[in-house]
């Protein structure tokens, strides 16, 4: 139990907190600023790196992943000064994945080889939507012309490029989600992210929501419809779901996630950023302030920026273990949980099997088709609630 993380792997999320704007429906810790001194965001980086390197020198690292925020609005020489970095502490395997996200509006050919010459092989694309009324109603700064440009240069550059569409948007038909869907499908990629929208409190949307502002949301029935019609056009088109919102062809899912969903460890480093670490056979939660002011004096004043270093107790793990492992269609393995002492849930997940949400193959627990869509109902009934 002591080394679980080694069936996940390492890896390490670089938090960009900034942002041209900020998209009313994002609950993401990201920020607008006028200025930025991006030399000392890079020392701060630096000294974060050099920190947990010490805790972990050695480790296999299989990703880095630069997110946000948009850190496409990153100098490239601060990118492969954090990519070199993490080289100096941690050895990689020999097909390292490392991942940048940006935005349309940030892309430029001149930056993007940039960042692939420091070190980036994957760009993954918050386009969000293919049409300009429903890309405005998203609050999203760039055209769908734009979006598409933005991905020939990015194409141009990476071999390995993904891209987000949300989904049940506001006044979307299912006729008109389909011919979006397929229009993606149609295009030279790898991998989509696609997302149901959701409304969340403490965004522009979850205040237009609550005053009774926020019309044209598709209702339960309509959103289930979206989800089926996604899972067999991807499914059709040779890119079915290897995660609940996360589609691609065969060989390249991405790396990094699947840390996460394998129940790995990572470093966590940024304002806001989370992570999970195993030292001394115990592991740990970390959670970094979020403030990216306050972050940045943290780090200068004290040495690091984390409020949380918190040991996860024995049921934590076991219940992240699920949490995150049950969202991939592989699911988990039966010995990890055996080892986890999930046998505490067994009564849990056999009344899940008798009516068939989940199975018990080839050494695994996985959600089954019918499961899927209602995934959570499904972690609550594992767990218990």
């Amino acid at each position: 139990m002591a080394e679980d993380w080694q069936a996940g792997g390492f890896g390490l999320y670089v938090h960009w907190p900034f942002c041209l704007s900020k998209c009313p429906y994002c609950d993401f810790n990201s920020h607008v600023a006028a200025t930025i001194d991006q030399a000392a965001w890079g020392r701060a980086y630096l000294a974060e790196i050099d920190r947990v390197g010490a805790l972990t020198k050695g480790r296999l690292l299989q990703s880095i992943f630069f997110g946000g925020g948009t850190p496409s609005l990153m100098d490239a020489e601060l990118v492969a000064a954090i990519i070199d970095r993490a080289r100096r502490w941690w050895p990689t395997v020999n097909d390292v994945e490392i991942t940048l996200e940006a935005n349309p509006t940030s892309v430029e050919a001149g930056r993007f080889r940039g960042y692939r010459d420091g070190g980036v092989t994957r760009v993954s694309m918050g386009i969000q939507a293919l049409n300009d009324a429903d890309l405005r109603a998203l609050g999203r700064l760039h055209s769908a012309d734009e979006a598409m440009r933005a991905f020939d240069v990015a194409r141009g550059v990476f071999d390995r490029v993904s891209f987000d569409l949300i989904y049940a948007r506001q006044n979307q038909t299912l006729e008109a989600w389909r011919a979006e869907l397929k229009q993606a499908l149609g295009l030279a990629i790898d991998h989509l992210s696609l997302y149901q929208l959701t409304i969340e409190e403490g965004t522009a949307f979850g205040d237009r929501y609550n005053a009774g502002k926020l019309r044209g949301l598709p209702d339960q029935d309509l959103a289930a419809d979206m989800y089926e019609a996604t899972q067999d056009i991807c499914e059709a088109a040779g890119m079915p779901a290897y995660e609940v919102s996360n589609h691609a062809r065969l060989g390249a899912e991405s790396r990094h996630n699947q840390i996460y969903w394998r129940y790995g460890d990572y470093v966590g480093i940024g304002p806001g950023a989370h992570g999970r670490l195993t030292l001394g056979g115990t592991r740990h939660a970390t959670e970094a302030e979020r403030s990216p002011a306050r972050w940045m004096q943290l780090v200068d004043q004290r040495g690091h920026g984390d409020i949380v270093y918190e040991p996860l107790t024995d049921t934590d793990a076991l219940t992240e273990f699920l949490l995150m492992g049950l969202r991939l269609r592989e699911g988990v393995d039966l010995g990890r949980l055996d080892a986890l002492g999930g046998g505490v849930f067994d009564n849990n997940i056999n009344g899940l099997i008798d009516i068939e949400m989940l199975e018990r193959a080839d050494g695994r627990l996985r959600l089954t088709p019918a499961g899927r869509p209602v995934l959570n109902a499904v972690l609550r009934g594992v767990l218990g609630g």
